[in-house]
This record gives C-alpha cells, structure tokens and sequence, in this order.
C-alpha cells in the first residue's frame, strides 16, 4: 500500500509547534490597528472561524487528540482575545467573535471526526 503525502505522519512537537506559532499569529492579527493591511477571507467572522478551526486541527494532532481539553483551551483563547481587544483604543470587543470561533472549533471538529472516520474505513 502507498502511502499518502497527507498522511500527516509528522511528530507531535511538530504539530504542537505549528500550533503555538499560529496561536501567536492569530493573536498579533488580532490586535494590530484595523488600519494595518491583514490578510482576511473579505468577512470578519470567517476569519474567526477559519482561524479557530485551524488552530483546532492543529492542537489535535498536537497534544494527543485531548478533544475536550483543545477545545475548552480554545475557547478561553477566544474569549482572551476579546477582552484584550476590549482594552485597547483602536479595537472594539464583541461577543459574536466569540461565537464565529465557537463555529470555527466546531468545523475543525467535524473536520477531525471525518478525517477520524476515512481513516477508519480504509483499515
């Protein structure tokens, strides 16, 4: 059998280590003054999804599949964000970012069980 070159068959550091490099870069995105030029998918609350889905997947593959742990972490990161937000001059805070991450956590976990799922079926 072959194998796939999106087995995803690097190390848990590695994946851990993708992990908190995005998470600092979402961060920094996330508190830099709106006039910065940003990349961004043209809506605010797809990039909250896009990001926490992405951040998901990433601590998935990094701390050993703690589904309940990545997202409860995540979620509080989120919430983080927005009072960080809250305390500059330029950002403003806003609960609905909060719900487009809890959307993001949500498709990256879908994303995880389906990717579980084809994995299972070929075994």
């Amino acid at each position: 059998m072959t194998r796939s070159p999106f087995s995803l068959a690097f190390s848990p550091a590695f994946w851990r280590w993708l992990f908190w490099l995005c998470a600092l870069v979402v961060l920094v995105l996330a508190l830099l003054p709106p006039d910065e030029p940003m990349p961004t998918t043209g809506w605010d609350k797809s990039n909250h999804m896009l990001a926490f889905a992405t951040l998901f997947l990433l601590g998935q593959r990094g701390f050993g599949r703690r589904t309940g742990w990545v997202l409860a972490g995540l979620l509080a990161y989120g919430v983080l964000i927005e009072l960080l937000q809250a305390l500059t001059t330029y950002r403003s805070s806003d609960w609905h970012d909060v719900v487009a991450d809890s959307a993001g956590l949500a498709v990256g976990l879908a994303i995880d069980n389906l990717y579980r799922l084809r994995r299972t079926a070929r075994t």
